[in-house]
């Protein structure tokens, strides 16, 4: 239900890095590639379909912005905190099995979020879908290169498939928020449809909660296609004591690589200001819209095309990476760029709040475009930067970082009066982030660092 949960951000297109294991002999590379496109559609779209009600069904409900605030931020902070814990789960117990628990998990959440109207399940619901999002950051990835390593080996091409994995995710969550944002609008045509579903459950579902019950059906079918379509050989004994271990020395050795290194300690930051950008944009458009639109339903119709034209502005802002990486003559200088973008759609909102004028929606869509140009070239310069051995560090600070700063701007934002001060605060912490990457970092060699996660014992040779 959260935003932050669908938003693709910083680390998301790259799996925690694992051994490689040959999963999936059995299966072509063609085949792997269609059954990876088909699990990351399957996964995204309830969420997508959640979007658009999340924030009006929780108003719907009873609650105030600070409390929907704080369960943004419940989500955030379970994220955060289950993000090195269950990095090297599915090296230990396997992807598909690590991929059916997120399902589970989200399902379970989205039935809290149809069902139930107290704040204690809404709590309970946002941190079961922060568990999921940490648990699903990288294990049906990570299947997808092992497949196609164990069957054409480690120089096979991996870029296409991983390109259309990302574009599945982005066509689902588009289509998705259509689905649910016109869902309450259709039952709301014929008043006694939606009169009759409440009173026939006795207030437990209502027009608004229909597209959280939906995606909880849709996470079954997630579950099974992957429990049938993701085979995986036996996994080598191992210990989930083993793995916990070594989040301590995860975490030393992720300061460690901010504190010593100036380019990875900007990207970091980045992350912090993506997420400050993602708190303002989530928490604060659902209810705009809404009491731009007089009713909940008509509301939801209207974020949810704002949602769906934010996530094909993020995918062109995506594709568009590459292209103001040669412009500007670097990634380092297409960074800063890409986050000038996002500081000025977030003053349009903010100098437009209370209305929805052309302005605003230009806002909206370069919010996405300018994180879409700057995620990539900010995962380039981090992959370059560190090896191999300190890889999977850097990618988990990295969540870490977007993960807990949306949470504390969360509830900044929701403790803040309405109109554009939140807007221009979050503007604020994108600016002076892009500004201090306006003198160019010099290069330097890898960081190489321990690996923090424990690898587990191989019962066959590595390949």
């Amino acid at each position: 239900m959260s935003g932050r949960a669908v938003t693709p951000e910083p680390g998301d297109g790259a799996s925690k890095p694992c051994p490689s294991l040959p999963a999936g002999r059995g299966l072509d590379p063609l085949t792997a590639r269609r059954r990876f496109i088909t699990v990351s559609f399957l996964f995204w779209l309830p969420i997508g379909i959640s979007i658009a009600t999340g924030v009006l069904l929780f108003t719907d409900r009873g609650m105030g912005l600070a409390a929907i605030a704080g369960f943004f931020a419940v989500h955030s902070l379970t994220a955060a905190a289950m993000e090195l814990p269950t990095g090297g789960l599915s090296d230990v117990i396997g992807r598909r099995t690590v991929l059916a628990t997120a399902g589970l998990l989200n399902c379970t959440a989205f039935t809290l979020f149809g069902l139930a109207g107290a704040a204690w399940a809404l709590t309970l619901g946002m941190a079961l879908m922060g568990c999921a999002r940490a648990l699903s950051s990288g294990p049906a990835e990570a299947w997808y290169v092992d497949t196609v390593h164990a069957h054409a080996g480690p120089d096979a091409d991996l870029r296409t498939g991983l390109a259309r994995g990302g574009s599945a995710m982005s066509a689902a969550l588009a289509l998705g928020t259509l689905l649910g944002g016109g869902l309450p609008w259709l039952l709301g045509l014929g008043p006694a449809v939606g009169e009759w579903l409440t009173d026939a459950t006795g207030g437990l579902v209502i027009p608004l909660s229909v597209p959280a019950l939906l995606g909880a059906l849709v996470e079954i079918v997630f579950v099974l296609y992957v429990l049938s379509a993701l085979p995986e050989p036996p996994r080598p004994p191992a210990t989930l004591r083993g793995v916990v271990g070594g989040v301590p020395a995860a975490i030393a050795a992720g300061l460690r690589l901010g504190a010593r290194d100036a380019l990875i300690r900007r990207v970091l930051l980045t992350a912090c200001a993506a997420g400050a950008a993602l708190a303002a944009v989530e928490l604060l458009t659902p209810g705009r819209a809404a009491a731009l639109m007089g009713t909940a339903e008509s509301g939801a119709v209207l974020f949810a095309s704002l949602a769906c034209a934010g996530f094909l502005c993020s995918a062109l802002g995506s594709q568009l990476a590459p292209f103001a990486a040669r412009l500007t003559r670097s990634s380092e200088r297409a960074v800063p760029a890409g986050s000038g973008v996002v500081a000025l759609g977030l003053t349009l909102l903010g100098i437009t709040a209370g209305s929805l004028s052309p302005y605003a929606v230009t806002g909206y869509g370069l919010v996405y475009l300018g994180l879409g140009v700057a995620a990539p070239n900010t995962k380039d310069l981090l992959h370059r930067r560190v090896d191999a051995s300190g890889r999977a560090t850097a990618l988990s600070v990295q969540s870490l970082a977007l993960q807990l700063v949306a949470a504390a701007a969360a509830l900044t934002v929701g403790s803040l009066p309405p109109g554009p001060l939140p807007w221009l605060l979050a503007a604020g912490a994108v600016l002076a982030v892009a500004l201090l990457w306006v003198r160019r970092a010099t290069a330097g060699p890898q960081v190489p660092l321990p690996s923090a996660r424990p690898v587990p014992a191989r019962s066959t040779p590595e390949r």
